[in-house]
């Protein structure tokens, strides 16, 4: 445990470990929870004349998928800045995913796909996107929210580059249009998604909650890491 403890103190302090872990099995639990619960009921399409002139690009599919290393890399940045900032951070982040099931519970969306045409490698990654991910928990866009809170979450934060604050924030809209030229979400589910992050991280600053999600947090990390977590 020593030497693991070790290793994971050379990419993040102890204390963000757990919070970071929790942040990807509560947005897995809300995303696919919600999907089962709403797989039988009536999904309303919101896609308007601004959708529908979108053009599909499927390069874009490699800004979409691309992503996800921009999170990882981000979420693990904000949670090394500080303690309370990891906990304010994270019980944002969770917070945000309570209000998405809420959307997702009753609210269901799809959008209507377009046959995509042509083997090329692109094509081949937007046809298997399509077949992976279903038409369903879109509004608001979790692509979305994540992304902004990977640049919200650093963007006052002077220990940051400039340079990869502007970065974020450059990947983050990059992320928004991706969303649309893959067809996967629809101008609505972007600006909700991005709102939603803003509203719950704002919030987050102005209160405590995070403190009791620090207490128990620090106690699991120490008895899994077996050392004290913590001010």
């Amino acid at each position: 445990m020593k030497k693991v403890k070790e290793l994971i103190e050379r990419i993040m302090p102890i204390y963000a470990v757990l919070p970071l872990i929790t942040c990807f099995l509560f947005n897995s639990l809300i995303y696919y929870g919600c999907r089962v619960l709403t797989a039988s009921r009536y999904h309303y399409d919101m896609t308007l004349p601004i959708d529908r002139a979108t053009p599909l690009v499927c390069w874009t599919i490699l800004i979409y998928w691309g992503c996800f290393l921009f999170w990882g890399i981000n979420y693990i940045l904000i949670g090394s800045i500080s303690r309370e900032h990891c906990y304010r951070f994270v019980c944002a982040d969770m917070c945000s995913r309570l209000v998405c099931a809420i959307f997702f519970l009753l609210l269901p969306t799809t959008n209507l796909r377009p046959a995509i045409e042509g083997d090329g490698w692109m094509q081949i990654g937007m046809r298997l996107l399509y077949k992976v991910d279903a038409a369903d928990n879109l509004f608001p866009s979790i692509h979305c929210l994540v992304s902004w809170f990977s640049y919200i979450g650093l963007r006052k934060q002077a220990s940051i580059p400039k340079w990869y604050r502007g970065f974020s924030i450059v990947m983050a809209f990059a992320v928004f249009i991706s969303t649309l030229t893959t067809k996967q979400h629809v101008i609505v589910d972007v600006i909700a998604g991005a709102l939603l992050a803003e509203c719950m991280y704002a919030w987050m600053q102005r209160c405590n909650l995070w403190t009791a999600y620090a207490k128990v947090a620090d106690r699991v990390s120490g008895f899994i890491f077996r050392c004290k977590v913590g001010e």
